[in-house]
């Protein structure tokens, strides 16, 4: 069989469209100019691409030169709020906003794997390239798959990969099954009787509710969920008060949960709620609960997760970690995908001396020295599913 890897110059133009992405990063469904430059390079490789899939979403086709399935391959396009800390060459042009995910890289691997299959067409079937809007808490997968033109693409099913800071660059993980984790958010809303700080027995403890709420909360998975069931709930913010002498009279507390079993996430929401009434009623006071579902548990199926596997050991310089996966208490709304097609989704990694910030810290950057492993692994792919006759 013909191999299908691509030509350098795509590794090459990758890097480069990479940092042009990196320097010129945009917030969900705010994704214009990305989204303009991906059609550009598309359009440059033969492409027709359909814009607004989803908002700002774009998918392009490749057909083989015989009828087969069609398969997808994603990437997320999106940036963060955050201001970038590092100085480099490439640093972001936009105060405030930075591809702090590694979107950038994932979005410039993918274009290089569709500028790489462009050149050879033997195979049986058809390639859709998924530049997904949205990911960082915006749901751009759920926007794309409710799009009406969706399933005129006949997607049967889907791919995607991230980078992983926590691995070698050099090394992949993956995880059959759920691989990470649902989020939900949730805010809690006290009221009670405020006045002055000088005569706390005239008003209730609203800052001692928070206290207390907050404690509960924070040990509330240890009687919910086993010790071999993950579980989190994360108060990350806390609103109360606007004066040294004013005792407030109301309070607002709010933060996350990740779970990875249904019914896990549904004792933890019930746990929270008589948590929040039970200990604000000791204090007199009243608690509101607004939980909201935000991602599904991103699951991976068995049969495509081996399509991964393979693909990634004819990829060279690429191996699977010795060290075996566990889910991982981030979310990722590949999960929409995943939950309507089959599908898997693997990590790659970026670590080395130069690359050792966290994803979503303001002095992280992609490896560029792993757009060649990504661009040969969707190659690989495509050659594996598509290529025989």
């Amino acid at each position: 069989m013909t191999k299908l890897y691509p030509h350098p110059e795509f590794i090459d133009a990758a890097i480069g469209w990479r940092r042009h992405l990196h320097r010129h990063p945009e917030l969900a469904y705010r994704e214009f100019d990305t989204s303009a430059y991906v059609l550009e390079r598309l359009h440059e490789l033969g492409y027709e691409p359909q814009f607004g899939i989803g908002g700002t979403g774009v998918v392009a086709l490749l057909q083989g030169e015989r009828p087969g399935p069609t398969i997808a391959l994603r990437a997320d396009m999106d940036a963060l709020p955050l201001t970038e800390c590092a100085q480099r060459e490439h640093r972001s042009t936009r105060n405030g906003v930075m591809h702090a995910c590694g979107h950038d890289g994932h979005t410039a691997i993918l274009l290089g794997a569709a500028g790489a299959l462009a050149t050879r067409r033997d195979f049986a079937g058809t390639v859709a390239f998924v530049f997904q809007p949205a990911e960082e808490g915006e749901a751009g997968a759920r926007a794309m798959l409710e799009d009406p033109r969706w399933p005129g693409f006949g997607i049967e099913r889907i791919y995607g990969l991230h980078n992983w800071p926590d691995l070698p660059l050099g090394e992949f993980a993956i995880l059959e099954g759920p691989c990470m984790a649902a989020s939900d958010i949730w805010d809690i809303r006290l009221r009670g009787r405020g006045g002055h700080a000088g005569w706390p027995h005239r008003t209730q403890d609203t800052a001692g509710v928070v206290a207390a709420l907050t404690a509960a909360l924070s040990g509330l998975t240890r009687r919910i969920a086993a010790p071999t069931d993950p579980a989190v709930v994360t108060v990350t913010q806390i609103h109360a008060g606007t004066a040294y002498n004013v005792i407030p009279a109301e309070a607002h507390i709010a933060g996350t949960v990740r779970t990875l079993q249904p019914d896990t996430q549904a004792n933890i929401r019930e746990a929270m709620e008589e948590a929040a009434r039970s200990i604000a009623a000791l204090y007199g006071m009243e608690a509101e609960l607004d939980y909201q579902p935000q991602y599904p548990v991103t699951f991976n199926h068995a049969t495509e997760v081996a399509d991964l596997r393979r693909a990634a050991a004819r990829v060279d310089g690429l191996r699977e970690s010795d060290r075996p996966p566990t889910p991982s208490m981030g979310a990722e709304d590949f999960s929409f995908f995943t939950q309507r097609l089959p599908g898997a989704y693997l990590w790659l990694g970026i670590r080395d001396a130069e690359h050792e910030a966290s994803l979503h810290s303001c002095a992280y950057d992609f490896n560029d020295a792993a757009i060649a492993h990504g661009i040969e692994l969707w190659v690989a792919l495509v050659e594996n599913l598509l290529g025989g006759k």
